[in-house]
């Protein structure tokens, strides 16, 4: 009986440590496109528009709550060490240092986004619950990322509004309904597979 008993706990050992891995796997791997997707940027002061809040969002969609989240820190934590994840703008600091800049609010909001999202998604994914899932992700960014950009830079209410919110309203809704569009259709073509 022990030996069987044995067998079965090394067995339930190596599932698990599968899933592990491939939890892991997801998260660096959603780490590593928020990554590539910060280097596809518009310049504009006091922030730049880049596709990272689609890849942000998409994280929480995809492997829920807490991994989305995790992927986050991942990304932040590869950004603070000093790799060149964030977006690559002529004058913004490297490192830390970048988390204390104009853009700093809305990178600390990512964790929080992919969570939110992840959040609402895993208890309903059907199209208008996802896309409501991935505007409140985005949304979640722009707010604190505005808050922060007008306590600590600009200090006017309506400004940090036009520069740190209002500017990025119509690439918010494209960014959603394209982060929509890939998620069905990546959910589709493995339902089938």
């Amino acid at each position: 009986m022990e030996f069987k008993s044995g067998i079965v706990s090394n067995k339930i050992r190596i599932v698990s440590s599968r899933i592990s891995a491939s939890r892991i796997t997801w998260i660096f791997s959603f780490a590593l496109l928020t990554a590539i997707s910060a280097q596809l940027t518009i310049p504009m002061k006091p922030v730049p528009i880049t596709l990272q809040t689609m890849a942000v969002v998409l994280a929480g969609a995809f492997i829920g709550a807490k991994d989305g989240a995790y992927s986050q820190v991942l990304y932040l934590f590869l950004g603070i060490i000093g790799l060149p994840v964030f977006a690559q703008t002529p004058d913004a600091p490297v490192g830390i240092a970048r988390l204390f800049g104009p853009t700093g609010g809305y990178l600390l909001a990512f964790p929080l986004a992919a969570y939110l999202t992840g959040f609402i998604v895993e208890r309903n994914k059907n199209y208008i619950n996802v896309v409501i899932a991935l505007f409140a992700g985005d949304l979640l960014i722009i707010l604190v990322g505005t808050i922060i950009l007008d306590l600590f830079f600009i200090r006017n209410f309506e400004l940090s509004l036009k520069a740190g919110a209002a500017v990025f309203s119509i690439w918010t809704v494209i960014k959603v309904f394209t982060a929509a569009s890939i998620f069905f259709t990546i959910n589709k073509s493995s339902a089938k597979s």
